[in-house]
C-alpha cells in the first residue's frame, strides 16, 4: 500500500487542477485499495479509544476516538457490526450530508477502496484532490470490522471540515450495491443519518479521589420509553432524612444496557429550599399530571449529554449538597430520543454522584451569564445568522466577587431552537483576554456541561460577555426572548469557585430605548402599528412589518443602546 505523502505546504490548487487531480485519483484507484481481509491489524487496546458513541439508533456503527494534542489530530476507530458495500463517515457544518467532508470505504463487489471525498450541494461524491483521512488499518474481528483512520484538525483543504473545539456534526451513509466508482454515489440517496459529538474533549488529569468517597444513584425506576420520537421523562428522588452537607466530586452517567442509543441527555436538579415538601411524580415532563411545583426544581446538579465522559470536580472544590438551607428534593430529567419508535423498552438509567463528606476547600457555584428572559430581545424572521449579545458588566464584578478573583472550570451553553453559535468572551480593562467556551456548530439538541480545557480567572472588574447567534429563515415572524421552546435564550452557565453570592450576571436592551424604536417603526410605516401601552412587547414585534430598514435599525438599537443590567444574588435580590 502506498503511503500519501504528509509533508505538503498549505495550498490550494486552481479548479482545474482539482479536476485534473480528481480525475487521475479515480483513475489510479489502485493506489487506494485495500484488501480489507487480507489487512491483519492488532487489536488496540480499549484505552487507546478512551471515547465512545454508538452512530446509529440500532447501535450497529459504534465510534470510538481518541486526540492527540501534540499531533494536533484525532484518531477514529469504526465498528461496522454489518458490512455490506461499505460505508461513508464524515463531517458537515450541521449535520447536512451536503457540503460535507467524507471518508469512504466502498467495494464493487470485487475489491475494496478507501478514501477522501467531499459532497457536492447537490450531494454528489468527489474524490479530493488531497487525501486527509489517512488510513491506519483494518481489521475483521467476531463483532464486526474495525476500521482505524487519522485526520489532523486542519488540513489547508478547502474541500475539508475544520476540527474545532465544541459540538462536531458527524454523518455517516451505507452502501447497500456495489458501487463502481466513487462518483457513482448521490449520499443524499442513501440510508444514513448524524450524531453530535465534542470530538476535541480535553486533556485533563484526574484528580485523586478521597478514600471516604461514597456514590448514590439517581435513576429511573424500569420506565417504559414511550414509543415516539421525543420524550422528557422526570422522576423525583429524595436524600435521606436530616442528610448532612457533602460535595459532589465527580458524576458519571449509568445507561441500561442496550438502550445506549436512545438515551439522549439527562440532568439532575435540585428543587428550591422554600418548600417543605414536593410531590412524587414518574412521567413524562410535559404531562398535563406533572405538578406545577415541580418547576421549582432547576439548580442544576449534574448533566450529561450522549458521548460525554465522567465529569470531576477540581480537587479544591466540590458541589455541595445537602445539609441546612439545601433542599432534599431532587429531580431527574432524562431526554429519550426514539426516532425508530421501539415499544415496550424497559429504562432504568441515570446519573451516579460521587461525593464526600469531607469538604473540599471551596464549595463550588453556578453562575448565569447571557441575556436577561425578556421579550425585549428579539429576533426577526428570515434570519439566517441574527446575533444578540449579553453582558456580565464591570461593575457587576466589582461589586459581587472577592478581591482574588474566581475560577471558571466547566461551562454549560445554552439556547432554544434557533440557536446556532455561542460564545463567551473574557474583557478586562476594554480588551478581549480570553476565550471561556465557544462552539461554533452548537446545537439546542446537544447540551452538556463541558469541563474547560484551562481555567479561566475572573477578577473584579472584569467583563464576560456572551454572543449568541441564531436563524429564523423556517419562521414567518419575530422569535421573542422568554421561557416558551418557539421563544429564545442565550445563557452560559458557568461552573466555577469559590462560591459567591452572584448567581446571575446578564443583561437585556433598555426597555425605554426598545419603546423609541417602536415609535420610529411606526413613523415610517404606512399601517399603523398600535403602540399603546396595554399592548405587550412580543405583540408589539408580531406587528412589526420585516422590511430592510426596520431589521437594520433594530440591529442598530440592539448594538448601540442602554442595557438595563441584572446582578442578582441567587434568592433573586438585585446587588445595589
Amino acid at each position: 500500500r502506498m503511503q500519501n505523502s504528509r509533508s505538503k505546504p498549505c495550498s490550494c490548487p486552481s479548479l482545474k487542477l482539482r479536476e485534473v487531480a480528481s480525475m487521475y485519483f479515480t483513475m489510479v484507484a489502485a493506489f487506494l485499495v485495500i484488501l480489507v481481509v487480507a489487512l491483519q491489524g492488532s487489536a488496540p487496546r480499549q484505552s487507546h479509544f478512551p471515547y465512545k458513541v454508538p452512530l446509529d439508533a440500532q447501535g450497529l456503527l459504534e465510534l470510538s476516538w481518541n486526540v492527540s494534542y501534540p499531533e494536533q489530530a484525532v484518531y477514529f476507530q469504526l465498528l461496522i457490526r454489518e458490512l455490506q458495500f461499505g460505508l461513508l463517515f464524515g463531517m458537515s457544518d450541521r449535520g447536512e450530508v451536503e457540503n460535507a467532508d467524507l471518508a469512504v470505504l466502498w467495494s464493487d463487489g470485487h475489491n475494496s477502496y478507501f478514501g477522501d471525498a467531499w459532497s457536492d450541494a447537490k450531494g454528489q461524491l468527489h474524490m479530493d484532490s488531497q487525501q486527509d483521512y489517512q488510513l491506519l488499518g483494518a481489521r475483521r474481528a467476531p463483532e464486526g470490522l474495525y476500521l482505524l483512520f487519522r485526520r489532523a484538525f486542519s488540513t489547508c483543504d478547502p474541500k475539508d471540515y475544520l476540527i474545532e473545539d465544541g459540538t462536531v456534526h458527524l454523518i455517516y451513509g451505507i452502501l447497500e450495491k456495489p458501487v463502481h466508482s466513487l462518483q457513482a454515489i448521490n449520499i443524499s440517496a442513501l440510508p444514513g443519518g448524524l450524531q453530535r459529538v465534542q470530538l476535541l474533549k480535553p486533556n485533563i488529569s484526574i484528580p485523586e479521589l478521597p478514600s471516604d468517597m461514597k456514590t448514590m444513584e439517581i435513576t429511573a425506576p424500569d420506565v417504559i420509553i414511550p414509543s415516539q420520537e421525543t420524550t422528557y421523562w422526570c422522576y423525583m428522588a429524595e436524600l435521606p432524612e436530616g442528610f448532612p452537607k457533602h460535595h459532589i466530586i465527580m458524576y458519571e452517567p449509568v445507561v441500561t444496557a442496550g438502550n445506549e442509543a436512545l438515551v439522549h441527555h439527562m440532568e439532575v436538579f435540585q428543587c428550591a429550599a422554600e418548600f417543605d415538601s414536593f410531590p412524587r411524580y414518574n412521567g413524562p415532563c410535559d404531562s398535563k399530571m406533572k405538578p406545577d411545583r415541580l418547576n421549582y426544581c432547576r439548580h442544576v446538579l449534574a448533566a450529561w449529554a450522549m458521548g460525554a465522559q465522567a465529569f470531576y470536580y477540581p480537587e479544591e472544590a466540590g458541589l455541595a449538597f445537602g445539609g441546612p438551607g439545601s433542599s432534599r428534593y431532587l429531580r431527574l430529567e432524562i431526554h429519550y430520543h426514539n426516532p425508530l419508535v421501539f415499544k415496550g423498552r424497559r429504562d432504568s438509567s441515570g446519573i451516579r454522584l460521587y461525593y464526600t463528606a469531607t469538604l473540599r476547600p471551596y464549595d463550588a457555584g453556578i453562575m448565569e451569564l447571557g441575556l436577561v428572559y425578556t421579550p425585549v430581545m428579539a429576533i426577526p424572521p428570515g434570519e439566517d445568522n441574527f446575533i444578540l449579545t449579553g453582558y456580565c458588566t464591570d461593575k457587576c464584578t466589582q461589586l459581587a466577587l472577592p478581591a482574588a478573583g474566581i475560577r471558571i472550570f466547566a461551562s454549560q451553553l445554552h439556547t432554544h431552537l434557533a440557536g446556532r453559535k455561542v460564545v463567551t468572551v473574557l474583557s478586562r480593562a476594554g480588551r478581549e483576554r480570553q476565550v471561556v467556551n465557544a462552539d461554533g456548530h452548537y446545537s439546542p439538541h446537544f447540551q452538556e456541561i463541558r469541563m474547560l480545557k484551562e481555567v479561566v480567572a475572573v477578577f473584579p472588574g472584569d467583563e464576560l460577555i456572551t454572543t449568541c447567534t441564531y436563524n429564523t429563515e423556517d419562521r414567518s415572524r419575530a422569535t421573542v426572548g422568554g421561557f416558551g421552546i418557539l421563544e429564545e435564550m442565550c445563557v452560559n452557565y458557568v461552573h466555577y469557585y469559590p462560591q459567591t453570592q452572584l448567581e446571575l450576571c446578564k443583561s437585556a436592551v433598555d426597555p425605554g430605548y426598545l419603546h423609541r424604536y417602536f415609535s420610529l417603526v411606526n413613523r415610517f410605516n404606512d399601517e399603523e402599528i398600535c403602540m399603546c401601552p396595554q399592548v405587550s412587547v412580543p405583540q408589539q414585534f408580531y406587528s412589526i412589518p420585516w422590511n430592510t430598514f426596520n431589521r437594520d435599525v433594530l440591529k442598530s438599537l440592539y448594538g448601540f443602546a442602554p442595557i438595563s443590567m441584572h446582578c442578582n444574588k441567587s434568592s433573586a435580590v438585585r446587588f445595589p
